[in-house]
């Protein structure tokens, strides 16, 4: 699968890379715990982000307006970001035109994994296949006169490619665990040795209280020791744009 960004002029001042597995949050947590959560951190890789080339603050006064967000640039430099929808939308218009294989399209959506406070960003699906067309970035503010700011090197964007229609093949069914006898008699073993996993987290010196958290997922293994089939994960790998000239 290819996914190729064409840039509109040289030097635009905008970064792509590979969305880091790493969160400043995660980073401060006690003990570091989030990053105990597998398919947080795979997901805090699932694809790539764009970064602001500029800082800048940005405030609504809480008006449907377009005139209601002002944008106060750092001095000297050029916000890539501005009001064009009203309704306290903030859009980055990205000097850039996707192109994915044929019947593939692009999600673009907030940085993953990434709250921001009195803002919230917005998703769309874009059939990046077929059309000269570049595409907005947008976050909706959630909070009046708060301002929000966005630093220099900032993903403001996440992208990735999806295959078109690949939702709609699937046929989603819901059955009673108890149909499954051997899924039943394993998520049942599952769930007490979890209870009592938490329960011993809760006493000095017990091997829960060693051990953290069970490790059975991140290590690719099953409570009975079986090893996950297929390929297991503990990170995304993607590989950074290549510059073609």
């Amino acid at each position: 699968m290819k996914l190729i960004c064409y840039v509109q002029g040289d030097d635009t001042g905008f970064e792509i890379r590979p969305a880091p597995q790493r969160r400043d949050w995660m980073d401060a947590a006690h003990q570091r715990a989030p990053y105990r959560c597998l398919p947080l951190v795979v997901a805090n890789g699932h694809g790539w982000e764009i970064l602001s080339p500029v800082g800048f603050t940005a405030i609504w006064n809480g008006s449907q307006a377009t005139e209601g967000i002002v944008v106060m640039e750092d001095i000297g430099t050029k916000p890539p970001a501005h009001s064009h929808f009203g309704e306290g939308i903030l859009t980055f218009r990205l000097p850039f035109v996707f192109r994915t294989n044929p019947d593939t399209d692009l999600i673009v959506q907030g940085p993953i994994n990434r709250p921001k406070d009195a803002i919230a960003p917005l998703t769309g699906v874009v059939e990046s296949d077929w059309g000269p067309f570049s595409f907005t970035m947008n976050w909706k503010f959630t909070r009046a006169k708060t301002a929000i700011r966005f630093a220099k090197g900032e993903p403001f964007c996440h992208i990735f490619p999806v295959r078109r229609g690949a939702l709609e093949s699937i046929q989603p069914e819901m059955i009673s665990i108890s149909v499954d006898t051997e899924l039943k008699t394993a998520y049942e073993e599952w769930e007490v040795a979890r209870a009592k996993f938490n329960a011993d987290l809760k006493v000095e010196g017990s091997e829960a209280r060693m051990a953290k958290w069970q490790k059975h997922y991140q290590r690719g293994v099953d409570p009975r020791g079986n090893t996950a089939p297929g390929s297991h994960r503990t990170k995304s790998n993607l590989k950074p744009f290549k510059r073609i000239d």
